[in-house]
C-alpha cells in the first residue's frame, strides 16, 4: 500500500456477509490485489441473543438489517467477505497481517448450552450472559464486577476450502483455518493460510473480546470488532495447515477430533518448520521443541480441536 493510500473499507452489509459456512462458490465481496490493506467491519450474534432494548447497549444497525435480511447457515458466525486476492493460486499459502483491531460496541455476549461446551455433564441447561465493557478503562466487567483485561482479536480468519468438499459449517476450524479461536492473533500478528482456490477467497468474523485458552463453555466474550488487513500471496512456501507469527513467537496448529492427536500435529509441523528456518536436524528440533516450545490447547469446544505450539523467536537466535 502506498504511503499516502487509505486502506480499502469493507463493511458489514448485508450483501458482504455469509452467516454461518463457508464455500468456495460464494461470490467475492471485494477483489484486491496482493500488498492491498483492507479495514473489515464484522457483526455478530444471533437474534435470539440479542440484549434488550432498553439495556442501554450499543445495537448496531448492521447487525439488525442482516438479521432480517441474510440467510442463516448451518452455525452461527457471521463472516464478512470472501476477499478475492488477485494473482492467489491453489498452493499458494495467504499471509495475512493484522495490523489493527477496534471494538465496535460497548458489551460482548456468552452464551452456554446443554451438549456443548467442555463440561456439558455439569451445565445441562442453556445460560446466556451479556458483558458490559468498559472502552475506557478496556476491562469487561462480569454480573459479579470482575474485570477481565480485553484483549480482542478474530476467532474466524478462513480461506474458503477447497470446493470439491462443498459448504462446510463455520464450527469446524481444518486446514482452510476458520474457528480457530487462537487468542495470540491479536493487533501485529500474522497468520498464514493455506489456499484451495484461486483468489483464496478470505474471509473474517467471530470477534471476541476476551478468552481463556480452551475456549471452555464453548463462547468467549463475543463482541463486534473492525480490524485491518494486510494481504499478500506467498508462492515460496507451500505450507498445508495454518501457521501464524506473533512479535515474539512462530506459532504452528494442530487441528482434530482427538486433543492428543491435534498436539501431536501441532509439535510436528513445528518441528518441520523449524528445520526450514536452521537447516538443523530434526533430532535437534524435536529436543529443541522439549526444552522451549510450549503446547497451548486452543480450544476444546468446536467438535475439531485446536493445539497450538509455541516457540519464543529469541530461541533460533544464535
Amino acid at each position: 500500500m502506498a504511503a499516502n493510500q487509505a486502506p480499502v473499507m469493507l463493511k458489514a452489509t448485508p450483501e458482504t456477509v455469509h452467516w454461518g459456512y463457508l464455500d468456495a462458490t460464494i461470490k467475492p465481496a471485494l477483489t484486491i490485489d496482493s500488498g492491498d490493506w483492507v479495514t473489515i467491519e464484522c457483526a455478530t450474534c444471533n437474534p435470539e441473543w440479542m440484549p434488550p432494548k432498553d439495556s442501554g447497549l450499543d445495537v448496531l444497525p448492521d447487525i439488525t438489517e442482516i438479521h432480517q435480511k441474510v440467510k442463516k447457515g448451518s452455525g452461527n458466525h457471521i463472516f464478512t467477505g470472501p476477499i478475492y486476492v488477485r494473482g492467489a493460486k491453489i498452493g499458494d499459502v495467504l499471509e495475512v497481517t493484522i495490523h489493527d483491531i477496534k471494538l465496535r460496541q460497548n458489551w460482548g455476549w456468552n452464551v452456554f448450552r446443554g451438549y456443548m461446551g467442555t463440561i456439558p455433564e455439569d451445565f445441562p441447561y442453556m445460560r446466556l450472559t451479556h458483558v458490559p465493557l468498559d472502552l475506557k478503562n478496556n476491562v469487561a466487567i462480569t454480573k459479579s464486577g470482575f474485570k477481565v483485561p480485553l484483549a480482542p482479536f478474530f476467532g474466524q480468519l478462513a480461506v474458503a476450502p477447497a470446493e470439491v468438499f462443498g459448504r462446510q459449517n463455520s464450527k469446524e476450524p481444518r486446514e482452510f483455518g476458520g474457528n480457530l479461536d487462537c487468542k495470540e492473533l491479536t493487533a501485529g500478528s500474522t497468520i498464514y493460510l493455506p489456499v484451495w482456490n484461486d483468489g483464496a477467497l478470505f474471509s473474517t468474523g467471530d470477534g471476541h473480546a476476551a478468552q481463556g485458552d480452551g475456549e471452555v463453555d464453548g463462547t468467549a466474550i463475543e463482541t463486534a470488532l473492525a480490524g485491518t488487513f494486510e494481504f499478500k500471496v506467498r508462492k515460496d512456501l507451500g505450507w498445508k495447515m495454518p501457521r501464524a507469527e506473533t512479535k515474539t513467537h512462530y506459532i504452528a496448529f494442530g487441528l482434530d477430533a482427538d486433543l492428543d492427536d491435534a498436539a501431536r500435529q501441532a509439535l510436528k509441523e513445528m518441528i518441520a518448520w523449524i528445520v526450514s528456518m536452521t537447516g538443523v536436524h530434526q533430532d535437534e528440533a524435536y529436543a529443541l521443541c522439549s526444552f522451549a516450545c510450549d503446547l497451548h490447547v486452543t480450544q476444546t469446544v468446536n467438535n475439531v480441536k485446536g493445539v497450538h505450539a509455541m516457540l519464543p523467536k529469541t530461541i533460533l537466535k544464535k
